[in-house]
Protein backbone atom coordinates (compact mmCIF):
# COMPACT_ATOMS: atom_id res chain seq x y z
CA UNK A 1 0.00 0.00 0.00
CA UNK A 2 1.36 3.42 -0.90
CA UNK A 3 0.75 6.66 0.93
CA UNK A 4 -1.93 7.63 -1.61
CA UNK A 5 -3.87 4.46 -0.74
CA UNK A 6 -4.32 5.58 2.87
CA UNK A 7 -7.69 7.12 3.72
CA UNK A 8 -6.93 10.87 4.09
CA UNK A 9 -9.84 11.22 6.52
CA UNK A 10 -8.04 9.02 9.05
CA UNK A 11 -5.04 9.93 11.24
CA UNK A 12 -2.61 7.60 9.48
CA UNK A 13 0.32 8.66 7.30
CA UNK A 14 3.29 6.88 5.78
CA UNK A 15 6.53 8.64 4.91
CA UNK A 16 8.09 8.49 1.47
CA UNK A 17 10.93 6.23 0.35
CA UNK A 18 13.46 8.94 -0.46
CA UNK A 19 16.12 9.58 0.44
CA UNK A 20 17.01 5.91 0.89
CA UNK A 21 18.25 4.70 4.25
CA UNK A 22 22.01 4.21 4.58
CA UNK A 23 23.08 0.60 4.32
CA UNK A 24 25.74 -0.99 6.48
CA UNK A 25 26.99 -0.37 9.99
CA UNK A 26 28.03 2.72 11.96
CA UNK A 27 31.73 1.90 11.59
CA UNK A 28 31.51 1.22 7.87
CA UNK A 29 29.59 4.47 7.31
CA UNK A 30 32.31 6.44 9.12
CA UNK A 31 34.95 4.78 6.95
CA UNK A 32 33.01 5.79 3.81
CA UNK A 33 32.88 9.41 4.94
CA UNK A 34 36.58 9.40 5.86
CA UNK A 35 37.46 8.20 2.36
CA UNK A 36 35.23 10.85 0.77
CA UNK A 37 36.21 13.81 2.98
CA UNK A 38 39.58 12.90 4.58
CA UNK A 39 40.79 16.47 5.11
CA UNK A 40 37.59 18.05 6.40
CA UNK A 41 37.12 18.63 10.14
CA UNK A 42 35.27 15.76 11.84
CA UNK A 43 35.47 16.71 15.53
CA UNK A 44 36.42 19.86 17.44
CA UNK A 45 36.57 20.09 21.24
CA UNK A 46 36.52 23.78 22.12
CA UNK A 47 37.67 23.45 25.75
CA UNK A 48 40.96 21.75 24.88
CA UNK A 49 41.44 23.04 21.34
CA UNK A 50 41.79 19.48 20.07
CA UNK A 51 40.54 18.75 16.55
CA UNK A 52 40.49 15.82 14.19
CA UNK A 53 40.07 15.66 10.42
CA UNK A 54 37.99 12.72 9.17
CA UNK A 55 41.16 10.80 8.28
CA UNK A 56 42.56 11.39 11.79
CA UNK A 57 39.24 10.64 13.48
CA UNK A 58 38.81 7.37 11.57
CA UNK A 59 42.36 6.27 12.44
CA UNK A 60 41.92 7.16 16.13
CA UNK A 61 38.64 5.21 16.22
CA UNK A 62 40.49 2.23 14.74
CA UNK A 63 43.15 2.40 17.48
CA UNK A 64 40.54 2.59 20.22
CA UNK A 65 38.45 -0.22 18.70
CA UNK A 66 41.55 -2.43 18.60
CA UNK A 67 42.14 -1.45 22.23
CA UNK A 68 38.71 -2.84 23.07
CA UNK A 69 39.61 -6.08 21.29
CA UNK A 70 42.88 -6.22 23.25
CA UNK A 71 40.83 -5.79 26.44
CA UNK A 72 38.87 -8.93 25.56
CA UNK A 73 35.70 -7.26 24.35
CA UNK A 74 33.79 -9.64 22.10
CA UNK A 75 30.98 -9.04 19.66
CA UNK A 76 27.82 -7.95 21.53
CA UNK A 77 29.71 -7.39 24.79
CA UNK A 78 28.55 -4.25 26.57
CA UNK A 79 30.83 -1.23 26.91
CA UNK A 80 29.51 1.48 29.22
CA UNK A 81 30.24 5.20 28.88
CA UNK A 82 29.69 7.46 31.90
CA UNK A 83 30.88 10.97 31.20
CA UNK A 84 29.71 14.42 30.25
CA UNK A 85 30.37 15.59 26.70
CA UNK A 86 33.98 15.31 25.56
CA UNK A 87 35.94 14.07 22.55
CA UNK A 88 36.53 10.70 24.21
CA UNK A 89 32.77 10.14 24.42
CA UNK A 90 32.48 10.46 20.64
CA UNK A 91 35.55 8.31 19.99
CA UNK A 92 34.20 5.59 22.29
CA UNK A 93 30.82 5.69 20.52
CA UNK A 94 32.34 4.88 17.15
CA UNK A 95 35.06 2.54 18.44
CA UNK A 96 32.53 0.37 20.29
CA UNK A 97 30.37 0.18 17.15
CA UNK A 98 33.36 -0.78 15.00
CA UNK A 99 34.43 -3.44 17.50
CA UNK A 100 30.95 -4.97 17.45
CA UNK A 101 30.26 -4.03 21.07
CA UNK A 102 27.03 -2.58 22.43
CA UNK A 103 27.51 0.89 23.89
CA UNK A 104 25.63 1.46 27.15
CA UNK A 105 24.85 5.16 27.65
CA UNK A 106 24.94 6.22 31.30
CA UNK A 107 23.48 9.56 32.35
CA UNK A 108 26.17 11.78 33.96
CA UNK A 109 23.58 12.75 36.60
CA UNK A 110 23.27 9.15 37.84
CA UNK A 111 24.01 8.46 41.48
CA UNK A 112 24.97 5.29 43.30
CA UNK A 113 21.83 3.17 43.01
CA UNK A 114 21.17 4.29 39.43
CA UNK A 115 24.65 3.52 38.11
CA UNK A 116 24.69 0.18 39.93
CA UNK A 117 21.37 -0.85 38.40
CA UNK A 118 22.35 0.10 34.84
CA UNK A 119 25.72 -1.68 35.03
CA UNK A 120 24.12 -4.79 36.51
CA UNK A 121 21.12 -4.95 34.22
CA UNK A 122 23.14 -4.42 31.04
CA UNK A 123 25.93 -6.78 32.07
CA UNK A 124 28.55 -4.15 31.23
CA UNK A 125 32.05 -5.66 30.90
CA UNK A 126 34.14 -2.52 30.40
CA UNK A 127 33.29 0.96 31.61
CA UNK A 128 34.76 4.16 30.19
CA UNK A 129 34.26 6.84 32.83
CA UNK A 130 35.09 10.42 33.71
CA UNK A 131 36.93 10.86 37.01
CA UNK A 132 34.60 13.52 38.36
CA UNK A 133 31.94 16.00 37.27
CA UNK A 134 31.44 19.07 39.41
CA UNK A 135 31.00 17.74 42.96
CA UNK A 136 30.48 14.12 41.88
CA UNK A 137 33.46 11.83 42.45
CA UNK A 138 32.90 9.20 39.76
CA UNK A 139 35.88 7.12 40.86
CA UNK A 140 34.46 6.78 44.38
CA UNK A 141 31.00 5.98 43.03
CA UNK A 142 32.33 3.31 40.66
CA UNK A 143 34.45 1.73 43.37
CA UNK A 144 31.45 1.72 45.72
CA UNK A 145 29.38 -0.39 43.30
CA UNK A 146 32.02 -2.65 41.69
CA UNK A 147 31.31 -5.54 44.04
CA UNK A 148 27.65 -5.36 43.01
CA UNK A 149 28.52 -5.63 39.30
CA UNK A 150 29.94 -9.12 38.68
CA UNK A 151 30.36 -8.67 34.91
CA UNK A 152 32.38 -5.45 35.21
CA UNK A 153 35.93 -6.56 34.46
CA UNK A 154 37.64 -3.25 33.75
CA UNK A 155 37.19 0.50 34.26
CA UNK A 156 39.02 2.99 32.06
CA UNK A 157 39.11 6.57 33.35
CA UNK A 158 39.26 9.34 30.74
CA UNK A 159 42.27 11.65 31.01
CA UNK A 160 44.36 9.17 33.01
CA UNK A 161 47.01 6.56 32.08
CA UNK A 162 44.12 4.05 31.89
CA UNK A 163 42.93 5.65 28.66
CA UNK A 164 46.40 5.89 27.17
CA UNK A 165 47.05 2.24 28.02
CA UNK A 166 43.84 1.15 26.30
CA UNK A 167 44.77 2.98 23.09
CA UNK A 168 48.42 1.78 23.22
CA UNK A 169 47.33 -1.84 23.66
CA UNK A 170 45.18 -1.48 20.57
CA UNK A 171 48.16 -0.64 18.41
CA UNK A 172 49.49 -4.15 19.09
CA UNK A 173 46.33 -5.74 17.66
CA UNK A 174 46.57 -6.40 13.90
CA UNK A 175 44.21 -4.19 11.91
CA UNK A 176 43.06 -7.30 9.99
CA UNK A 177 41.59 -8.68 13.21
CA UNK A 178 39.42 -5.59 13.60
CA UNK A 179 38.38 -5.73 9.96
CA UNK A 180 37.34 -9.37 10.40
CA UNK A 181 35.19 -8.39 13.38
CA UNK A 182 33.60 -5.55 11.38
CA UNK A 183 32.91 -7.78 8.38
CA UNK A 184 30.86 -10.12 10.56
CA UNK A 185 28.53 -7.35 11.74
CA UNK A 186 25.11 -6.66 10.22
CA UNK A 187 22.94 -3.51 10.21
CA UNK A 188 20.40 -5.27 12.42
CA UNK A 189 22.90 -6.05 15.19
CA UNK A 190 22.40 -4.23 18.49
CA UNK A 191 24.85 -1.34 18.91
CA UNK A 192 23.42 0.78 21.73
CA UNK A 193 21.45 0.56 24.99
CA UNK A 194 19.86 3.74 26.32
CA UNK A 195 18.06 3.67 29.65
CA UNK A 196 14.68 5.32 29.93
CA UNK A 197 12.92 5.79 33.25
CA UNK A 198 10.08 3.35 33.75
CA UNK A 199 6.64 3.86 35.23
CA UNK A 200 7.33 0.87 37.47
CA UNK A 201 10.37 2.62 38.89
CA UNK A 202 12.87 0.38 37.04
CA UNK A 203 14.63 1.96 34.06
CA UNK A 204 14.30 0.08 30.78
CA UNK A 205 17.22 -0.40 28.40
CA UNK A 206 16.00 0.55 24.93
CA UNK A 207 18.19 -1.52 22.62
CA UNK A 208 18.96 0.03 19.24
CA UNK A 209 20.58 -1.38 16.11
CA UNK A 210 23.02 0.08 13.59
CA UNK A 211 20.09 0.47 11.17
CA UNK A 212 18.00 2.23 13.84
CA UNK A 213 20.43 4.96 14.79
CA UNK A 214 22.46 5.37 11.61
CA UNK A 215 19.28 5.70 9.58
CA UNK A 216 17.67 8.15 11.98
CA UNK A 217 20.71 10.38 12.36
CA UNK A 218 21.01 10.51 8.57
CA UNK A 219 17.33 11.35 8.01
CA UNK A 220 17.23 14.09 10.68
CA UNK A 221 20.24 15.76 9.04
CA UNK A 222 18.76 15.32 5.55
CA UNK A 223 15.63 17.22 6.57
CA UNK A 224 17.89 20.12 7.58
CA UNK A 225 19.87 19.91 4.34
CA UNK A 226 23.27 19.14 5.86
CA UNK A 227 26.37 18.75 3.68
CA UNK A 228 30.12 18.47 4.32
CA UNK A 229 30.11 22.26 4.62
CA UNK A 230 28.05 22.25 7.83
CA UNK A 231 29.47 22.62 11.32
CA UNK A 232 27.23 21.42 14.15
CA UNK A 233 27.34 22.92 17.64
CA UNK A 234 26.28 20.20 20.11
CA UNK A 235 25.51 21.48 23.62
CA UNK A 236 22.95 18.69 24.15
CA UNK A 237 24.25 15.62 26.04
CA UNK A 238 25.80 12.76 24.09
CA UNK A 239 24.29 10.13 26.42
CA UNK A 240 20.89 10.92 24.89
CA UNK A 241 19.73 10.21 21.32
CA UNK A 242 19.63 13.96 20.70
CA UNK A 243 23.41 14.14 20.96
CA UNK A 244 24.79 10.81 19.83
CA UNK A 245 22.27 10.10 17.05
CA UNK A 246 20.72 13.33 15.79
CA UNK A 247 24.00 15.24 16.07
CA UNK A 248 26.94 12.83 15.87
CA UNK A 249 25.59 10.27 13.41
CA UNK A 250 23.87 13.00 11.43
CA UNK A 251 27.23 14.73 11.09
CA UNK A 252 29.42 11.74 10.26
CA UNK A 253 26.92 10.42 7.69
CA UNK A 254 27.19 13.76 5.83
CA UNK A 255 30.84 14.70 6.37
CA UNK A 256 29.82 17.56 8.67
CA UNK A 257 31.85 18.66 11.70
CA UNK A 258 30.88 17.91 15.31
CA UNK A 259 31.69 20.89 17.56
CA UNK A 260 31.72 20.22 21.33
CA UNK A 261 31.32 23.57 23.14
CA UNK A 262 31.83 22.20 26.66
CA UNK A 263 31.28 19.29 29.02
CA UNK A 264 27.96 20.56 30.33
CA UNK A 265 25.62 23.15 28.89
CA UNK A 266 26.62 26.74 29.36
CA UNK A 267 24.80 29.27 27.15
CA UNK A 268 27.81 31.59 26.76
CA UNK A 269 30.08 28.64 25.87
CA UNK A 270 27.61 27.48 23.23
CA UNK A 271 27.45 30.94 21.68
CA UNK A 272 31.25 31.25 21.85
CA UNK A 273 31.56 27.95 19.98
CA UNK A 274 29.12 29.01 17.27
CA UNK A 275 31.11 32.20 16.71
CA UNK A 276 34.61 30.71 16.93
CA UNK A 277 33.90 27.68 14.73
CA UNK A 278 31.43 29.41 12.40
CA UNK A 279 28.77 26.81 13.15
CA UNK A 280 25.82 26.62 10.79
CA UNK A 281 23.77 24.29 12.97
CA UNK A 282 22.79 24.57 16.65
CA UNK A 283 20.90 21.98 18.68
CA UNK A 284 19.07 22.40 21.97
CA UNK A 285 16.04 21.81 24.14
CA UNK A 286 13.84 24.88 24.64
CA UNK A 287 15.45 25.78 27.98
CA UNK A 288 18.85 25.96 26.28
CA UNK A 289 17.60 28.33 23.60
CA UNK A 290 15.85 30.43 26.27
CA UNK A 291 19.16 30.73 28.15
CA UNK A 292 21.05 31.64 24.96
CA UNK A 293 18.47 34.30 24.09
CA UNK A 294 18.90 35.74 27.60
CA UNK A 295 22.66 35.97 27.03
CA UNK A 296 22.14 37.77 23.72
CA UNK A 297 19.80 40.21 25.44
CA UNK A 298 22.22 40.82 28.31
CA UNK A 299 25.26 41.27 26.03
CA UNK A 300 24.11 42.91 22.78
CA UNK A 301 26.66 42.74 20.00
CA UNK A 302 28.97 40.30 21.81
CA UNK A 303 28.38 37.35 19.47
CA UNK A 304 28.41 37.09 15.70
CA UNK A 305 25.91 34.34 14.87
CA UNK A 306 25.69 35.11 11.16
CA UNK A 307 26.95 31.62 10.29
CA UNK A 308 23.85 29.94 11.81
CA UNK A 309 21.29 28.52 9.42
CA UNK A 310 19.41 25.60 10.92
CA UNK A 311 19.17 23.20 13.84
CA UNK A 312 16.69 21.28 15.94
CA UNK A 313 14.68 22.30 18.96
CA UNK A 314 13.28 19.21 20.68
CA UNK A 315 13.22 17.27 23.95
CA UNK A 316 10.18 19.00 25.44
CA UNK A 317 7.29 21.11 24.16
CA UNK A 318 8.65 24.09 22.21
CA UNK A 319 7.04 27.43 23.15
CA UNK A 320 5.80 29.26 20.04
CA UNK A 321 7.31 32.61 21.06
CA UNK A 322 10.70 31.02 21.73
CA UNK A 323 10.71 29.48 18.24
CA UNK A 324 9.90 32.86 16.71
CA UNK A 325 12.70 34.56 18.66
CA UNK A 326 15.25 31.89 17.74
CA UNK A 327 14.43 32.38 14.07
CA UNK A 328 14.51 36.18 14.28
CA UNK A 329 17.27 36.89 16.81
CA UNK A 330 19.67 33.98 16.24
CA UNK A 331 19.44 33.89 12.47
CA UNK A 332 18.17 30.30 12.45
CA UNK A 333 15.66 30.85 9.67
CA UNK A 334 15.57 27.11 8.88
CA UNK A 335 15.35 25.76 12.45
CA UNK A 336 13.19 22.65 12.79
CA UNK A 337 11.18 20.97 15.52
CA UNK A 338 11.47 17.20 15.95
CA UNK A 339 9.35 14.72 17.88
CA UNK A 340 10.37 11.28 18.99
CA UNK A 341 11.40 9.01 21.82
CA UNK A 342 14.44 6.91 22.64
CA UNK A 343 12.57 3.74 21.63
CA UNK A 344 12.22 5.09 18.06
CA UNK A 345 15.88 6.07 17.65
CA UNK A 346 14.48 8.83 18.28
CA UNK A 347 12.73 10.95 15.60
CA UNK A 348 9.43 10.03 13.92
CA UNK A 349 8.18 13.46 12.81
CA UNK A 350 9.92 16.73 12.01
CA UNK A 351 9.06 20.14 10.58
CA UNK A 352 10.76 21.11 7.34
CA UNK A 353 12.77 24.31 6.76
CA UNK A 354 10.32 25.39 4.04
CA UNK A 355 7.17 24.76 6.11
CA UNK A 356 4.88 27.68 6.84
CA UNK A 357 5.60 29.65 10.02
CA UNK A 358 2.42 28.28 11.60
CA UNK A 359 3.45 24.68 10.93
CA UNK A 360 6.96 25.30 12.19
CA UNK A 361 6.00 26.91 15.48
CA UNK A 362 2.76 25.10 16.35
CA UNK A 363 3.28 21.47 15.28
CA UNK A 364 5.90 18.72 15.54
CA UNK A 365 5.87 18.32 11.78
CA UNK A 366 4.97 15.40 9.58
CA UNK A 367 6.13 11.84 9.29
CA UNK A 368 9.76 11.04 8.41
CA UNK A 369 10.71 8.99 5.34
CA UNK A 370 10.53 5.21 5.85
CA UNK A 371 8.33 5.71 8.94
CA UNK A 372 4.60 5.31 9.51
CA UNK A 373 2.52 7.11 12.14
CA UNK A 374 -1.08 6.83 13.23
CA UNK A 375 -3.28 8.19 16.02
CA UNK A 376 -5.50 5.62 17.72
CA UNK A 377 -8.22 5.45 20.31
CA UNK A 378 -6.33 4.33 23.45
CA UNK A 379 -9.20 2.05 24.49
CA UNK A 380 -10.08 0.36 21.18
CA UNK A 381 -6.89 0.73 19.16
CA UNK A 382 -8.89 1.98 16.19
CA UNK A 383 -7.37 4.74 14.05
CA UNK A 384 -9.22 7.99 14.78
CA UNK A 385 -10.39 10.56 12.22
CA UNK A 386 -8.14 13.56 11.59
CA UNK A 387 -8.65 16.34 14.10
CA UNK A 388 -9.36 13.82 16.89
CA UNK A 389 -6.94 13.33 19.80
CA UNK A 390 -5.62 9.85 20.51
CA UNK A 391 -2.46 7.89 21.23
CA UNK A 392 0.36 8.37 18.76
CA UNK A 393 1.86 5.15 17.40
CA UNK A 394 4.84 4.79 15.08
CA UNK A 395 6.24 1.95 12.98
CA UNK A 396 9.23 1.43 10.71
CA UNK A 397 12.98 0.91 10.63
CA UNK A 398 13.47 3.20 13.65
CA UNK A 399 11.54 1.13 16.21
CA UNK A 400 13.93 -0.38 18.76
CA UNK A 401 14.90 -4.05 18.88
CA UNK A 402 13.34 -4.15 22.34
CA UNK A 403 14.08 -3.50 26.00
CA UNK A 404 17.30 -5.25 26.99
CA UNK A 405 16.47 -8.73 28.34
CA UNK A 406 12.86 -7.71 29.10
CA UNK A 407 10.60 -9.31 26.47
CA UNK A 408 7.42 -8.80 28.49
CA UNK A 409 7.97 -5.07 28.82
CA UNK A 410 8.87 -4.91 25.13
CA UNK A 411 5.56 -6.58 24.23
CA UNK A 412 3.72 -3.97 26.31
CA UNK A 413 5.26 -1.17 24.20
CA UNK A 414 5.49 -2.69 20.72
CA UNK A 415 2.46 -4.62 19.46
CA UNK A 416 2.41 -7.69 17.25
CA UNK A 417 2.19 -5.55 14.12
CA UNK A 418 5.33 -3.60 15.00
CA UNK A 419 3.65 -0.41 16.21
CA UNK A 420 5.41 1.43 19.02
CA UNK A 421 2.79 2.85 21.37
CA UNK A 422 4.28 6.15 22.51
CA UNK A 423 1.87 6.96 25.33
CA UNK A 424 1.63 10.51 23.97
CA UNK A 425 -1.68 12.07 23.04
CA UNK A 426 -1.56 13.65 19.59
CA UNK A 427 -3.85 15.19 17.02
CA UNK A 428 -3.27 14.92 13.28
CA UNK A 429 -4.54 17.61 10.90
CA UNK A 430 -5.84 16.79 7.43
CA UNK A 431 -2.49 17.85 5.95
CA UNK A 432 -0.70 15.23 8.08
CA UNK A 433 0.94 17.62 10.53
CA UNK A 434 0.89 16.47 14.14
CA UNK A 435 0.43 18.33 17.40
CA UNK A 436 1.19 16.77 20.79
CA UNK A 437 -1.71 17.58 23.09
CA UNK A 438 -0.90 15.63 26.24
CA UNK A 439 0.51 12.43 27.66
CA UNK A 440 -1.14 9.18 28.58
CA UNK A 441 1.87 8.12 30.57
CA UNK A 442 2.21 10.19 33.69
CA UNK A 443 5.53 11.61 32.64
CA UNK A 444 7.08 14.93 33.58
CA UNK A 445 9.48 16.62 31.15
CA UNK A 446 11.84 18.86 33.07
CA UNK A 447 14.21 20.80 30.84
CA UNK A 448 14.24 18.01 28.27
CA UNK A 449 14.74 15.24 30.84
CA UNK A 450 11.97 12.67 31.06
CA UNK A 451 11.01 11.95 34.66
CA UNK A 452 8.51 9.28 35.58
CA UNK A 453 6.89 10.14 38.92
CA UNK A 454 6.62 6.48 39.90
CA UNK A 455 10.43 6.15 39.97
CA UNK A 456 10.76 9.16 42.29
CA UNK A 457 7.86 7.94 44.45
CA UNK A 458 9.49 4.53 44.85
CA UNK A 459 12.64 6.21 46.13
CA UNK A 460 10.80 8.58 48.48
CA UNK A 461 8.98 5.67 50.05
CA UNK A 462 12.37 4.78 51.59
CA UNK A 463 12.24 7.95 53.74
CA UNK A 464 11.49 6.83 57.34
CA UNK A 465 8.89 9.57 57.93
CA UNK A 466 6.94 9.16 54.68
CA UNK A 467 3.86 6.97 54.75
CA UNK A 468 2.58 7.75 51.28
CA UNK A 469 3.71 10.00 48.44
CA UNK A 470 2.54 11.11 45.02
CA UNK A 471 4.73 13.10 42.63
CA UNK A 472 3.35 15.39 39.93
CA UNK A 473 4.64 17.92 37.43
CA UNK A 474 3.75 21.58 37.81
CA UNK A 475 4.37 24.40 35.30
CA UNK A 476 7.74 26.15 35.41
CA UNK A 477 8.86 29.08 33.29
CA UNK A 478 12.47 27.96 33.01
CA UNK A 479 12.27 24.16 32.78
CA UNK A 480 8.76 23.70 31.39
CA UNK A 481 7.84 21.54 34.36
CA UNK A 482 9.12 20.99 37.89
CA UNK A 483 8.44 18.19 40.35
CA UNK A 484 6.16 18.53 43.34
CA UNK A 485 5.85 15.84 46.00
CA UNK A 486 2.59 15.43 47.89
CA UNK A 487 3.55 13.67 51.11
CA UNK A 488 1.52 11.97 53.80
CA UNK A 489 3.69 11.60 56.91
CA UNK A 490 3.69 8.63 59.24
CA UNK A 491 1.77 9.13 62.51
CA UNK A 492 3.97 10.88 65.05
CA UNK A 493 6.54 11.97 62.45
CA UNK A 494 8.08 15.41 62.86
CA UNK A 495 7.32 18.15 60.35
CA UNK A 496 9.18 17.64 57.06
CA UNK A 497 10.49 20.65 55.13
CA UNK A 498 11.28 20.83 51.43
CA UNK A 499 14.93 21.47 52.35
CA UNK A 500 15.06 18.28 54.40
CA UNK A 501 13.43 16.32 51.60
CA UNK A 502 15.88 17.63 49.01
CA UNK A 503 18.80 16.89 51.34
CA UNK A 504 17.55 13.30 51.64
CA UNK A 505 17.55 12.99 47.84
CA UNK A 506 20.89 14.72 47.30
CA UNK A 507 23.50 12.33 45.99
CA UNK A 508 21.00 9.49 45.79
CA UNK A 509 18.76 10.73 42.98
CA UNK A 510 19.77 12.51 39.78
CA UNK A 511 19.34 16.26 40.36
CA UNK A 512 16.53 16.60 37.83
CA UNK A 513 14.46 13.99 39.70
CA UNK A 514 14.61 15.83 43.04
CA UNK A 515 11.26 17.54 43.83
CA UNK A 516 11.39 21.32 43.97
CA UNK A 517 8.13 21.62 45.89
CA UNK A 518 6.66 19.77 48.88
CA UNK A 519 3.02 19.69 49.93
CA UNK A 520 2.10 17.90 53.18
CA UNK A 521 -1.35 16.30 53.06
CA UNK A 522 -3.59 13.95 55.01
CA UNK A 523 -4.70 12.15 51.88
CA UNK A 524 -5.01 12.32 48.09
CA UNK A 525 -7.94 12.99 45.77
CA UNK A 526 -9.19 9.66 44.44
CA UNK A 527 -11.75 8.25 42.08
CA UNK A 528 -14.51 5.98 43.37
CA UNK A 529 -12.39 3.02 42.30
CA UNK A 530 -9.45 4.22 44.41
CA UNK A 531 -7.25 5.65 41.64
CA UNK A 532 -5.27 8.78 42.44
CA UNK A 533 -6.58 11.80 40.55
CA UNK A 534 -3.33 13.48 39.53
CA UNK A 535 -5.14 15.85 37.19
CA UNK A 536 -7.00 17.27 40.18
CA UNK A 537 -3.75 17.41 42.17
CA UNK A 538 -2.08 19.43 39.42
CA UNK A 539 -4.98 21.88 39.27
CA UNK A 540 -4.83 22.39 43.02
CA UNK A 541 -1.02 22.72 42.96
CA UNK A 542 -1.16 25.45 40.31
CA UNK A 543 -3.53 27.47 42.52
CA UNK A 544 -1.54 26.71 45.67
CA UNK A 545 1.76 27.84 44.15
CA UNK A 546 0.29 30.71 42.19
CA UNK A 547 1.67 29.33 38.94
CA UNK A 548 0.51 30.00 35.42
CA UNK A 549 -1.08 27.22 33.41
Amino acid sequence: MSAVDLDPRLSHRRGGTTPPLPEGTVGADLARTARTHPDRDALVECASGRRWTYAQFDATVDDLARGLLAAGIGASDRVGIWSPNCAEWVLTQYAAARAGAILVNLNPAYRRHEIAYALQQSGTRLLVSATRVKASDYVALVEAVRDECPTLARVVYIGTPDWDALVEAGREVPLDRLREREAALTPDDAVNIQYTSGTTGRPKGATLSHRNILGNGFQVAEVQGWTEQDRVCVPVPFYHCFGMVMANLGATSHGSCIVVPGQLFDPAEALDAVQAERCSVLYGVPTMFIAELAQLEAHPGRWDLSSLRTGVMAGSPCPVEVMKRVMAEMGMAEVTIAYGMTETSPVSTQTRPDDSLEHRVATVGRVHPHVEVKVVDPDTGDTVPTGTPGELCTRGYSVMLGYWEEPERTAEAVDADGWMHTGDLAEMAEDGYLSIVGRIKDMVIRGGENVYPREVEEFLYSHPDIEDVQVIGVPDERYGEELMAWVKLRPGAAELTVGQLRAYCDGRLAHYKVPRYLHLVDGFPMTVTGKIRKVEMREEAVKLLGLGQ
